[in-house]
């Protein structure tokens, strides 16, 4: 009986770490900024449907990169995981931070376990607070690691340049518009040249701490970004529908992922309107976009 080639667990781990980070970089980055009034989440997405940016519960959001299929997953897991843990003690009691924890478990046992590929993943999960102060940004990457972040953050594609670029341009306390541009501008910094990104090319969404309603996640829509931006370009009237999708959306190996052609997946997942979580939560009774009533708590059993 013939024996298995030795491979140490250094090498078997860069490797690991090898396969992830080039899944990684072949998708566009998205960059994180806090402004004076929240949190905005500014990404390059040629797609209309799948979305990179997504709400978590009432002050937390969900930003991804890489591997559609496979950050979707997560999404879905940390909707359900909200909604458990809302209904089961109190709202108050889902937060930022314990999201992360559960994300990079799942991160963490998968990237080390030898059955199954790593995810191609990197991952932001933000909440917004009553102050400035209180706002948190969490990174969590392919392995596990989670890092806390402060005043900006990027990640996937030419995350080195765009991070020098807000390095040198972020100031403090800026408005949502000034710090939407600065985004957009570091998105476009490349090793060589400087890219204008058209407007309708983007995907924009902020958590925002003066929105009257308890949910503070909201999109922008492509008419806002024409007024803040000023540049539609040619390619603004080209944005994809589903059927193109991001290179996100097909994955890092360039092919569609099983629910590329199903919209972003929102409301689509087995959970949905399932569970002892079923009719309350992020997701009941609205769209993904942040608009809609706030949600009813299900009638006693």
């Amino acid at each position: 009986m013939s024996m298995p080639f030795y491979v140490s667990p250094e090498q078997l781990m860069k490797d690991r770490a090898d396969f992830a980070r080039k899944g990684i970089a072949r998708g566009r980055s998205l960059a994180v900024v806090q402004y004076a009034d929240g949190i905005v989440f500014v990404s390059e997405n040629l797609s209309q449907a799948l979305h990179k940016v997504s709400e978590i519960y009432d002050r937390i959001a969900f930003a991804a990169v890489g591997r559609y299929n496979e950050f979707e997953n997560l999404r879905i897991a940390g909707v359900r995981l909200a909604d458990t843990r809302g209904y089961a003690y109190d709202r108050a009691d889902v937060t930022g931070r314990g999201l992360a924890n559960a994300y990079a478990q799942t991160l963490g046992t998968i990237f080390s376990s030898g059955g199954e590929k790593p995810y191609e993943v990197e991952l932001f999960v933000a909440e917004v607070g009553e102050t400035p102060e209180g706002d948190s940004i969490y990174r969590l990457t392919y392995d596990g690691q989670v890092a806390d972040e402060h005043d900006f953050a990027v990640m996937g594609g030419s995350a080195e340049q765009a991070t020098a670029y807000l390095k040198e341009h972020y100031r403090a306390g800026a408005s949502l518009e000034d710090a939407i541009r600065v985004a957009v501008q570091a998105l476009g910094q490349g090793e060589t040249d400087t890219r204008s990104i058209p407007s309708g090319n983007l995907e924009v969404a902020v958590l925002d701490r003066t929105r009257s309603q308890q949910r503070k996640f909201k999109r922008l829509a492509a008419g806002q970004l024409s007024r803040i931006l000023g540049n539609g370009g040619p390619d603004a009237a080209q944005g994809s529908g589903a059927g193109q999708g991001s290179d996100d959306a097909q994955g890092a190996d360039g092919s569609a992922g099983p629910q590329a052609t199903q919209g972003s997946g929102a409301r689509q997942g087995p959970d949905a309107g399932q569970g002892p979580d079923a009719g309350q939560g992020p997701d009941a009774g609205r769209g993904q976009d942040g608009d809609g009533d706030v949600p009813v708590a299900p009638p006693a059993p």
